[in-house]
């Protein structure tokens, strides 16, 4: 059991968690699991406490509705499908005092683009003007641009000498990869921020070749927990400092979980778990210890009763020279998978027997595809696409989509 805060830094400040915790108890559908937990003390109190999954706190959120004590209550969506969305809540300035406190990637003199989509209730684009804000730079509020206007934008941009960038680094990379293939350079840029997947070794190169001078400042979080660490240019991308107001917690497991200490904190957040892994290391950087964060736990998908790791595929394809991103893509009809696809983005050595090459070699490799499909071999397939199935709200580019189909 290990925790990102010393008992005497963090105990002082559970008062929080046992407000989350009377919260919860309120929640006729969670009461129940929570009936032996009385009170939150200690760290062990806390190890105590059955986990918070997504659909839970949905549950609580749903019953709890919760309000800012001053100014507005901002509604984000956290989940759901686009008709029906789930919500999560947080106050103005979406609790960014405290990352501002730790993190000062941005100054007076930036000019940052913030790149962040910044509609259909997704809360990053917000939460970074508030950062911006806080930090007293100039900010050009860009959101979310089609492909076809990247190459506008980044002239734009490099004429306005922008100094720093923020996004998702699916975003990201669409417009680095756009700069180096036009042969189009940002010296002014120096920063590149990020937040909402994880950071892509691609994006280094292309950075490298637009932007030299740029380094990238990371943080880690999600709709729940909002920001939970930062990191700066001397950390590795996957490596995050917790701000003290998170209580970060994992077992022997290696999956993390998450308690607010900040008292503003709307989502009563408590052993919250986000299905990532990770484990505590040193960081090079020097300022002590951070979280590595492992990848998720829960990219495991059930094809025909057997466990698909999803990471695993996408990271044997994309070892090919000639495949620089992949997606599995994932069809249920019934609520039973129905077909497999892996989806490609190639570059231009590639060679006409490229899918063909990388649907042998997964069958070869994979035991779940060659076991799963060896009745209906074609309903996996393999195929080079133009471009990847992107969440239209948020820019991300997940490793899977998943599709029904009547």
């Amino acid at each position: 059991m290990t925790f990102s805060l010393p008992a005497q830094a963090a105990e002082p400040l559970l008062h929080v968690a046992r407000r989350s915790l009377a919260s919860i108890k309120t929640v006729p559908a969670l009461a129940p699991r929570y009936a032996d937990h009385d009170k939150v003390l200690t760290l062990d109190d806390v190890a105590k406490l059955p986990p918070l999954v997504k659909d839970d706190l949905n549950v609580a959120l749903a019953s709890l509705a919760p309000k800012a004590e001053q100014g507005a209550t901002w509604l984000f969506q956290s989940g759901g499908s686009t008709g029906s969305p789930k919500v999560g809540y947080a106050p103005t300035g979406f609790y960014m005092t405290g990352v501002y406190a730790q993190w000062r990637p941005l100054d007076r003199d930036d000019v940052f683009v913030n790149a962040w989509g910044a509609g259909r209730m997704w809360g990053a684009h917000f939460l970074a003007a508030a950062f911006a804000d806080l930090s007293g730079c100039q900010v050009i509020a860009l959101g979310s641009v089609t492909r076809d206007e990247i190459g506008e934008w980044l002239e734009f941009i490099a004429n306005r000498e922008v100094t720093a960038i923020g996004g998702t680094p699916s975003v990201l990379r669409l417009w680095f990869a756009h700069a180096r293939a036009t042969g189009l350079e940002l010296p002014a840029l120096r920063k590149v921020l990020w937040l909402g997947e994880a950071w892509h070794s691609q994006l280094d190169e292309d950075m490298a070749a637009v932007a030299p001078d740029a380094r990238r400042w990371g943080m880690f979080g999600s709709t729940e927990t909002w920001v939970v660490g930062t990191n700066t240019p001397d950390c590795p991308a996957d490596v995050f400092h917790v701000l003290p107001e998170q209580l970060v917690h994992t077992d022997d497991d290696e999956l993390l979980d998450f308690t607010t200490l900040n008292p503003d904190m709307l989502n009563p957040v408590l052993r919250y778990r986000t299905g990532d892994a990770g484990r505590f290391v040193t960081c090079p950087c020097g300022q002590g210890e951070g979280m590595r964060i492992l990848g998720r736990r829960d990219s495991v998908v059930q094809v025909r009763g057997l466990g698909l790791h999803v990471d695993d595929i996408i990271a044997q394809v994309e070892r090919d020279p000639a495949v620089t991103r992949a997606q599995v893509l994932i069809t249920e009809q019934r609520g039973r998978v129905s077909t497999v696809d892996v989806l490609l983005l190639a570059d231009d050595s590639m060679t006409p027997d490229l899918a063909e090459r990388v649907r042998r070699d997964l069958i070869t490799a994979t035991f779940t595809l060659s076991t799963a499909f060896q009745h209906d071999p074609e309903s996996f397939q393999v195929t080079v696409v133009d471009s990847l199935i992107s969440n239209e709200r948020t820019g991300k580019t997940a490793n899977f989509v998943v599709r029904d189909q009547p």
